[in-house]
């Protein structure tokens, strides 16, 4: 017998003695959440309302504070958020993976100069409390700009506590020549 064999056998059997447990397992409560400003109650009742308090907290006219507790309210403790790109240099794809002040920290004073992002398509997918949703979006400096600067894809990971929304991840690439948002993505699914 192959050594992987063995220990396949081993964690398929841990895992059918541990399915029952772990179903049984309340999910864990966020920790450090007394720590997280509260979030709007509008804001986190749905998926569209969490999509749109998203969007809504980031947009905003050149020099306008962004609200940014409220921004911290609507991620999960330990949240991520997940810019790629490729590097001039090579081509080489890259991804720099932020904690939530961390993004504020970085992109934030980007966003001071006028930055308007909002979703123009998007497929959504859950499954219990789960959700996969590609956001397709297009970026303004203004909101009367004739034409976006920038478009395109967010992949959004969010998870119901069965009282609220919560985003866990943000993990997005911007549309290029080569790489444009799939006609599926910009339309919007149930």
């Amino acid at each position: 017998m192959h050594p992987f064999t063995k220990y396949t056998r081993l964690l398929a059997a841990s895992a059918l003695v541990l399915a029952p447990t772990l179903a049984m397992t309340q999910p864990a409560a966020p920790t450090a959440a007394a720590a997280r400003p509260a979030a709007r109650a509008e804001d986190v009742r749905s998926i569209e309302a969490i999509m749109g308090a998203i969007y809504d907290a980031i947009s905003g006219s050149a020099g306008q504070e962004r609200d940014w507790d409220r921004f911290r309210s609507l991620f999960l403790p330990g949240a991520r958020l997940i810019p790629t790109g490729r590097r001039a240099s090579d081509s080489v794809g890259v991804a720099r993976v932020w904690d939530v002040e961390e993004y504020i920290r970085v992109a934030g004073p980007g966003l001071k100069g006028g930055f308007f992002e909002r979703e123009i398509g998007s497929r959504t997918d859950r499954y219990g409390s789960v959700v996969q949703r590609f956001s397709a979006y297009e970026s303004r400096r203004a909101l009367d700009d004739a034409k976006p600067f920038a478009r395109g894809v967010n992949s959004f990971q969010l998870f119901n506590d069965g009282k609220r929304w919560w985003v866990v991840t943000i993990y997005w690439e911007g549309e290029s020549p080569s790489n444009p948002i799939p006609a599926e993505y910009l339309r919007t699914s149930p």
